[in-house]
């Protein structure tokens, strides 16, 4: 029997037992095919927050785990200074298969796994929801969200706050003086204080 995401996503009482049924997804021809792996994403117990990126890279799609590359270690550096141990951070991407080359991933990729992470943020229940660059925000926005229209203030997602931000990768491509990556410490900083509240 195939992985249908929208009838399987919903069946899932657990992260993990998301993460196994995704494992067999191939509704995407193309990411099915040039997969290493499927990366579901983590969800330590009682994550207050949930980082939503775009999908995994080559270092990512080779360990199974999202955010492990250069971008996973300047996050790790991050959320460690905004006082959010990686530890009890849920993660997950839009995507959960890398896309050939790390291009952009297309409208119909984003739709068809969006069962998964939607089942995901129900599943981890989490305090705060941050979308990391403009792929994460416009699967919760849709396509014409912006992040410079969207950051700097609390948004609303199912239920619960969302912050919206610049991915890691961003910050790395403008450089310690980047507008980006100042953008990124703040809002981690924000995300720190709701869940203090």
């Amino acid at each position: 029997m195939s992985v249908l995401p929208a009838r399987d996503a919903s069946l899932a009482a657990s992260w993990e037992g998301l993460a196994g049924v995704a494992r067999g997804c191939t509704v995407c021809a193309e990411l099915a095919a040039t997969r290493t792996q499927v990366v579901p994403g983590s969800c330590p117990e009682g994550a207050d927050v949930l980082l939503v990126g775009e999908a995994p890279g080559a270092e990512e799609d080779a360990a199974g785990v999202p955010f492990v590359g250069r971008s996973g270690r300047l996050l790790d550096e991050l959320l460690a200074a905004a006082g959010l141990p990686r530890d009890r951070v849920a993660v997950a991407n839009v995507l959960k298969c890398r896309p050939p080359r790390n291009r952009t991933p297309h409208r119909s990729e984003v739709e068809a796994c969006r069962p998964w992470l939607q089942r995901q943020v129900e599943l981890a229940d989490p305090v705060v929801l941050v979308t990391l660059g403009g792929t994460a925000l416009q699967w919760a926005y849709g396509r014409t969200a912006r992040i410079a229209a969207l950051r700097g203030q609390v948004q609303r997602y199912a239920g619960r706050p969302l912050v919206v931000t610049y991915h890691p990768s961003a910050a790395i491509r403008y450089g310690p003086r980047g507008a980006p990556l100042a953008a990124l410490r703040e809002d981690l900083a924000t995300v720190a204080a709701l869940v203090r509240h």
